[in-house]
């Protein structure tokens, strides 16, 4: 079976048959390059992001997810609102079984934040870690 056949466009992510739905695993990303642009102060924020998610019947390709995210290098958007934009995709492209989101905002103004947001198939959000 061809790549082109494993590859499945959900939600402009591109994703991939999980060929071990079977096992219990987590998929961790991490992406430290994230950035957009703040739509108070018009200045860039700057995101360490991971993403934690076991997976069903599919899989986040990483090409299509690099580039989803680079997406963001322009768009004004609150921290708050980038962690669920981001999550709310994964969810709607795969259904994972459960999934995290952390933002670490890189400190400016003497501030460190960082949101988090939980998820599982069961009970949607939640406040349990994965």
């Amino acid at each position: 079976m061809g790549i082109e056949e494993l590859t499945t466009r959900i939600a402009g992510l591109e994703t991939l048959e999980n060929k071990y739905k079977q096992s219990k695993y987590l998929c961790i990303h991490e992406f430290p390059e994230l950035t957009a642009v703040c739509p108070v102060t018009q200045l860039p924020d700057f995101y360490d992001m991971k993403i934690i998610y076991e997976p069903d019947e599919r899989l986040i390709e990483l090409k299509s997810f690099k580039l989803y995210l680079n997406g963001f290098r322009d768009k004004e958007i609150l921290h708050e609102e980038i962690t669920n934009e981001i999550l709310n995709r994964i969810v709607n492209a795969v259904n994972p079984r459960s999934a995290k989101i952390e933002m670490k905002v890189r400190v400016r103004g003497g501030i460190q934040t960082t949101i988090t947001r939980n998820w599982n198939s069961t009970n949607g959000d939640s406040t349990n870690i994965v």
